[in-house]
């Protein structure tokens, strides 16, 4: 989500095969011993209640990513340890058995999925003309949420999903639009060149890039008065009551100001913590809250830990501190372009104690596409995951983040 959606609604691996074999239809390996929270588990469980599912693996089954063109070409979930390991995607295992979609939003998770914004305002794609801006008119177009995508192409290390549609904003502009999404497995080479780290021995690891692209399709430019779009990724997460979301940024004068902590309300001190130049946010399902960084900041990473089972989850996200970026806020706006480049989002429970996860959420977007006709617009993002022993992965955040996860950890 971002901005002001309600938090309910609220987001391979390495080793790349060198050959071109046809992405498997996917079977977990182990079904009698996976249960759920396991890879297998989820594998077995898409493959019954949806159409195309497609997978991505290393040479030894180890890595792991899953795919759908039901969903968007969503990838779902991923595994660092074959079937049986931890199953890293949030899905929503009730409403994706379900029967019956439904007409507002179809909040079926997955671990990275396609959106565009902006979400509120006067150039908004969820709200209609007149519209007032509650989630009473609140309205996720089609094209995100039911709609299947086409497969382009698909082998063991890659797939391409594409998708043509037309949608109108809030303000009345017209938008005809391509959209091509590519997601790859990383080899541990291409993942270490993306980090620019040497990846430590003895640790269990998982990367995927997506590469998304846009095009204007129609007969007009997009211009800034009559509304631009933005590609936004939206990664949803497990979390255990041990999970903190790490974000480094730059610390110029008055970097906090930059900072938005108050989406749902103040967030307790114990849940986030701001320091000179990095915050720790506490995202273990049980508080509905969400913050936001803007490009002035922000540092092209963004990252999670979980205590309790030792995941390193690192987001490699683009920004441009001199771009602009659209604002989902839903209010008419005195500042379109002065958006959020990276979000998270911590699930809790609404005010009817009903919850929808619990899972957290790390997201971020595109500059604005200023498109000309027939000119495309890219974003690409990198998702990784790391298990291993506590140690290694301290010195790995140390060296990623400039973190010591021992101050979090103790407090």
């Amino acid at each position: 989500m971002k901005n002001s959606t309600i938090g309910w609604i609220y987001m391979l691996v390495v080793f790349t095969s060198c050959n071109n074999a046809p992405s498997k239809n996917v079977t977990a390996e182990n079904a009698s011993t996976v249960t759920k929270g396991m890879y297998g588990y989820d594998v077995d469980f898409l493959k019954k209640h949806t159409g195309k599912v497609l997978e991505l693996s290393n040479e030894d089954s180890t890595a792991k990513v899953l795919l759908s063109a039901d969903y968007q070409g969503r990838v779902m979930t991923s595994t660092a340890t074959g079937d049986t390991g931890v199953s890293f995607g949030w899905l929503n295992y009730e409403l994706i058995a379900a029967k019956e979609k439904k007409k507002q939003f179809n909040p079926v998770g997955g671990e990275e999925r396609f959106w565009m914004g902006p979400e509120g305002g006067q150039y908004s794609l969820y709200f209609k003309a007149g519209d007032s801006f509650n989630i009473a008119h609140w309205q996720i177009p089609s094209f995100i949420d039911t709609d299947s995508y086409e497969v382009a192409q698909s082998d063991k290390s890659s797939a391409t999903f594409t998708k043509k549609t037309s949608i109108v904003n809030f303000s009345g502009t017209t938008f005809d639009i391509a959209i091509e999404r590519k997601i790859t497995l990383l080899s541990k080479a291409q993942l270490a060149n993306t980090l620019q780290i040497a990846l430590p021995e003895g640790v269990h690891f998982v990367g995927f890039q997506t590469d998304n692209k846009v095009t204007n399709a129609g007969s007009n430019d997009w211009t800034k008065d009559k509304g631009l779009l933005s590609i936004w990724l939206l990664g949803m997460f497990t979390p255990s009551e041990k999970t903190t979301v790490i974000i480094p940024f730059n610390p110029i004068p008055n970097s906090h100001s930059f900072i938005t902590n108050n989406y749902f309300g103040d967030i307790p001190k114990e849940r986030l913590q701001v320091n000179d130049s990095v915050l720790y946010f506490t995202c273990d399902g049980k508080f509905r809250s969400k913050i936001g960084l803007s490009p002035l900041i922000a540092k092209p990473i963004a990252a999670s830990y979980d205590f309790k089972k030792d995941i390193l989850t690192i987001i490699i996200p683009q920004v441009d501190k001199n771009a602009a970026y659209v604002n989902s806020k839903w209010e008419m706006q005195q500042q379109p372009y002065k958006g959020d480049v990276i979000n998270s989002y911590n699930d809790g429970p609404l005010a009817d104690g009903t919850q929808m996860g619990p899972f957290y959420e790390v997201e971020s977007s595109s500059p604005a596409l200023a498109l000309k006709k027939g000119q495309t617009g890219s974003y690409n993002e990198t998702t990784c995951h790391f298990q291993g022993d506590y140690v290694t992965l301290k010195q790995l955040a140390k060296q990623l983040l400039g973190v010591d996860l021992d101050t979090i950890k103790n407090k």
